[in-house]
């Protein structure tokens, strides 16, 4: 029997496990796909967000104002890049200015810091390349940029590491409830808890149904994105958004913590949740868009594209509440941007919600906050690259060269308390196949790693979920690989 069961692995459910490891008390993640992070939060834009959209009073407004106040120190105890660049909003013509000086009365009442509004001149004076259509801008100075999936994989290792028992490919598919505790049915057997937080994203609505008829409904929305090359990751400093509409925050350029430049995204209803489709269509309109904010964008630099779904609900706010029938069980749901900057206070109220019904969150005298990140080498000085070396030769080999990954960092990924299990799963946790050359080079070799590592054949290696098989047989005897 556990105190508690959360269902779903994105930076949310992450966020919460690690919350309730501070806690005594038994606590299971439950995550259907076979790797942490593996929905929304690896395909979103990886914005903290300051907090002056959302409208005054909601919980989206309150809890992005005290997650993005958390996020530094909560990256520095996790060992997560991230960086406070402050964003910018853009007015193009006087018709927008008044809503710049509504996010600015927003902002102002939602708590935001040193918010500011500038004209056209002084905004370029901060970014010089935007365009000259520029006329008027919001600075806030408190956003930032943060690795989503590296922030998500760090909170589940930190829970981990603290107690809590991770189990993937792991799907709810059926749950009751009898003699005051929750059952759970799942491919690998029958899990029993007191209290279940439903973090299970865009299919939050269908985990409810599998208690009850739910009081929300998900919506998915599908963005689209750019990735450019690190040769164009300094032509903006800051976030920079549009006027937000009715479809959301608009079409962004910023820069990445790893040195490259996101585009986008677009916002296109979809009925089809796993749609993670590319269309020309919603690419153009990324382009168009984002050039008008940064003409001198160089789109030829671009080295992938993707998409992401986003959990919207009929809702207009974040759902965060327990069932009225069954009060042990608690909704995470809707929780659409800016859900990855108010992930830690989404944490700490769930908590807090908890408590109320009667789950005790008495701290454990030996937690421990912090994490080792797997080395980075590309960011160590020659002497400290040295010393590694000494310690363990496997980190003199460089695997990807693109990102100067090397076969050490693979390997311990491979080992580490959340370990990778696929070649993008390696990707996620260290960057190999991140460059420009997208794993062209060195995913081969990072295959053949992991079948070595976790002892299975070559034709066993997945490139990410389930089913994504590489390679079919092998060819040189033309047996049957299954």
């Amino acid at each position: 029997m556990y105190d508690v069961i959360i269902i779903g692995c994105g930076v949310i459910g992450a966020a919460a496990a690690r919350r309730l490891a501070r806690c005594q008390g038994k606590v299971a993640v439950l995550e259907a796909q076979n790797d942490v992070a593996n929905g929304t939060t690896k395909a979103n834009s990886a914005i903290v967000h300051a907090g002056y959209d959302p409208e005054p009073g909601t919980l989206m407004a309150r809890l992005n104002v005290e997650g993005n106040r958390q996020m530094g120190d909560l990256c520095a105890e996790l060992d997560v890049p991230f960086r406070r660049t402050g964003s910018l909003v853009l007015a193009f013509g006087a018709d927008q200015q008044p809503r710049l000086e509504e996010l600015y009365r927003r902002g102002t009442a939602n708590g935001v810091p040193g918010l500011r509004l500038l004209t056209g001149e002084e905004a370029r004076e901060l970014e010089p390349n935007l365009s000259q259509a520029v006329t008027g801008a919001l600075l806030a100075p408190s956003a930032g940029i943060v690795d989503p999936w590296g922030l998500a994989l760090a909170l589940m290792e930190n829970a981990v590491t603290n107690g809590v028992e991770l189990f993937r490919g792991c799907p709810v598919t059926a749950v009751r409830e009898e003699d005051g505790h929750f059952v759970l049915t799942t491919p690998k057997g029958e899990f029993t808890a007191r209290y279940v937080i439903n973090a299970a994203g865009v299919d939050a609505d269908k985990v409810r149904a599998l208690l009850e008829s739910p009081d929300f409904t998900v919506h998915p929305s599908r963005g689209e994105y750019y990735l450019l090359d690190k040769s164009e990751g300094k032509t903006v400093s800051r976030v920079i958004f549009q006027c937000p509409g009715p479809e959301g925050k608009g079409v962004l350029v910023a820069p990445t913590v790893h040195g490259n430049l996101l585009v986008g995204p677009n916002a296109e209803a979809v009925t089809d949740r796993r749609d993670l489709g590319n269309t020309a269509d919603a690419l153009d309109f990324v382009r168009r868009r984002a050039m008008q904010s940064v003409p001198g964008l160089n789109l030829r630099q671009n080295i992938r594209n993707f998409s992401g779904i986003r959990a919207n609900t009929d809702r207009g706010d974040f759902v965060i509440e327990t069932s009225k029938a069954h009060p042990h069980w608690l909704d995470l749901a809707g929780i659409c941007s800016p859900g990855l900057s108010s992930a830690p206070a989404i944490a700490d109220y769930a908590a807090e919600l908890l408590a109320a019904e009667g789950l005790s969150l008495e701290e454990k005298p030996d937690f421990n906050p912090r994490r080792q990140a797997v080395p980075r080498f590309r960011e160590l000085n020659a002497q400290q690259r040295a010393e590694l070396i000494r310690k363990d030769p496997r980190f003199g080999r460089v695997i990807c060269r693109c990102e100067t990954v090397t076969e050490g960092e693979i390997v311990a990924a491979l080992h580490s308390p959340v370990p990778a299990c696929t070649i993008n799963g390696v990707k996620r946790r260290c960057n190999a196949g991140m460059g420009r050359c997208q794993g062209g080079f060195c995913g081969p070799r990072v295959q053949e790693i992991i079948a070595r590592e976790l002892n299975i054949p070559m034709t066993d290696v997945l490139m990410d979920q389930d089913g994504t098989w590489v390679l079919a047989r092998e060819t040189k005897t033309g047996k049957e690989a299954r």
